[in-house]
């Protein structure tokens, strides 16, 4: 599968996020350790490494879900201040546009696509109780405000037909564009996806590939996707980081990633990785 074009080479962007020294611990068990790394603005970087390797764990301690026992997360904002992520509530962080989607699908059920959307626009509603009851002056331009982006993102996402469903009748591989939607409607800078592509057959994968390549070109958000699958991952990332053990192993393109000694061992396995390397893929 091919979704990508043929890339211009260019310049390292500067760095919008990044996690230094980060350790984090669960008991006895060390999920990740002192793991360092960057996010570099309008990138589309991809996260992999084998079963418990602290994919995950990376992904909920950017995202305020955990909070790591040593390191610094920090976000480059306008102006050149920075943010430190790592002491900040999960409400904080979306609110400086970091949005995430799931391994597992968390959307409300029994609500709609658009009441699922409205929702995640939450972090970015004000007002008091006497003005939000009335529906009255500032809030009523608020709220059609927000309604006006949310049918933006569910324009761009082609879910209009689905949009008065109600999200526990709809087929798994439109739940999980949903839960991007819901997310995109954050109106982020960072996106954090994971395994967008779990669960699903090969025609839903490249759907949903392309899906990712849209909101990364086209509305220009930073991604971090996280996914199993090798051949969706190499095609449609700038840059990989690899992790093993809750240590970064290695990271660079694609194919710097693909014939790298360390994660063929980690993680492709040495017929697979001998295999893509002799195949140039």
């Amino acid at each position: 599968m091919s979704i990508r074009g043929g890339e211009v080479a260019r310049s390292p962007a500067p760095a919008v996020l990044r996690l230094h020294d980060l350790t984090l611990r669960f008991g006895g068990v060390t999920a990740l350790a002192g793991l360092s790394m960057e996010v570099r603005r309008g990138e589309l970087l991809a996260l992999i490494g084998p079963n418990g390797a602290g994919k995950t764990s990376v992904l909920n301690c950017v995202s305020g879900l955990y909070r790591a026992q040593e390191g610094t997360i920090t976000l480059a904002g306008s102006g050149g201040a920075n943010r430190a992520l790592h002491r900040l509530p999960p409400h904080r962080i979306a609110a400086l546009g970091v949005a995430r989607t799931f391994q597992n699908i968390e959307l409300f059920k029994h609500m709609t696509v658009l009441e699922n959307l409205m929702l995640g626009r939450h972090v970015h509603m004000r007002g008091g109780v006497l003005s939000g009851g009335l529906y009255l002056g500032r809030q009523r331009r608020r709220e059609i405000e927000h309604r006006r982006l949310v049918e933006e993102v569910i324009d761009f996402m082609n879910l209009e037909p689905l949009r008065s469903a109600e999200v526990g009748n709809l087929a798994y591989g439109n739940q999980r564009l949903v839960e991007m939607a819901r997310a995109l409607a954050l109106d982020p800078a960072i996106l954090l996806l994971d395994e967008p592509t779990a669960g699903m057959n090969a025609e839903e994968k490249e759907s949903m590939a392309r899906f990712i390549l849209d909101v990364h070109e086209e509305r220009g958000i930073t991604v971090v996707v996280i996914d199993h699958d090798i051949d969706v991952i190499m095609d449609i990332s700038d840059r990989v980081v690899v992790l093993d053990f809750g240590r970064k192993i290695a990271e660079g393109t694609p194919d710097e990633v693909r014939s790298d000694p360390a994660v063929i061992d980690a993680y492709l396995g040495h017929a697979r990785g001998e295999a893509a390397v002799g195949a140039g893929a």
